[in-house]
């Protein structure tokens, strides 16, 4: 836990935020062992696990790539990233991972959870090099042209674009890979799209009907997809080894949670390469 980040039993919430209702980010905050929920948030993330609904191995699994995949494309030479779908802020944050390696590195986030900005904004006071933009990561244009991302990302220069565990709530009706091509067409040779998202292959047959059960109970709206889709959606990319594998295969190290079965993480992980020049300005 962040001891830089006040808990939210603390605190008095914000008008704004229903705590009357779970919130799937605040869910996924709770699972990861972060101090930005409710009460609700907190019983109904226990009675799902009690269930067999949810664990919390995959939004650690999947925190742990998520740090691997930064720590990789500052390697590679990128010293800025556009976070989408950012969600609350905890322990091991984009800008910590990556201002750590290079004290002049840019994030911004994006995030459409009104907590979740509150919050960013809070843990991001005082920080010039990082800023979050309050909107639907759909809302490309918005997002490109933002002031805050015009100020701190320079697409004339490599950017790292993270997807991470969001874009399993972005329906086939919305154009999955149109909105990956908008981004990535602002971005010159370099950038890199780091991309992980929840999938049912690995899943038997009962843990289908949980995993529906569990939707329907709460309300999640939620697209798995197969690695062949995942595969497709990076095409015209330069998919980095080892490929589209789940979150523990993609590049272990030490610090990552121990899995005996990578299956069951639940989310499948990639890294691509923007391999040709686009429309950066």
């Amino acid at each position: 836990m962040d001891p830089r980040i006040p808990s939210l039993s603390g605190e008095p919430p914000s008008p704004t935020v229903d705590i009357s209702m779970p919130n799937a980010a605040r869910m996924y905050d709770y699972l990861l062992g972060g101090c930005h929920n409710f009460a609700i948030d907190r019983e109904t993330a226990e009675k799902a696990m009690a269930a067999g609904r949810v664990s919390p191995l995959p939004a650690r699994a999947n925190r742990s790539f998520l740090r691997r995949a930064v720590r990789f494309m500052v390697e590679q030479g990128v010293h800025q990233f556009l976070d989408l779908g950012s969600g609350i802020p905890t322990v091991g944050n984009v800008h910590e991972i990556a201002q750590y390696a290079n004290p002049e590195a840019h994030v911004v986030y994006v995030d459409n959870e009104p907590i979740a900005v509150a919050h960013a904004r809070q843990l991001l006071a005082g920080n010039e090099s990082a800023a979050i933009i309050g909107s639907d990561l759909r809302a490309v244009e918005t997002i490109l042209d933002d002031p805050d991302t015009r100020r701190l990302l320079d697409f004339d220069k490599p950017v790292g674009v993270l997807m991470v565990a969001v874009f399993h709530f972005i329906p086939d009706l919305d154009d999955p890979a149109g909105i990956i091509g908008s981004y990535l067409g602002r971005l010159r040779a370099g950038g890199y799209l780091a991309l992980s998202h929840y999938t049912e292959d690995g899943y038997t047959p009962d843990k289908r009907k949980l995993a529906s059960a569990g939707r329907a109970a709460y309300g999640t709206q939620v697209v798995g997809r197969s690695r062949a889709e995942l595969t497709a959606l990076m095409r015209g990319l330069e998919i980095v080894s080892p490929g589209v594998v789940y979150t523990p295969e993609w590049r272990p190290d030490d610090e990552q949670p121990i899995v005996e079965n990578p299956a069951d993480s639940e989310i499948y992980a990639v890294v691509a390469r923007v391999p040709v020049v686009g429309g950066g300005r």
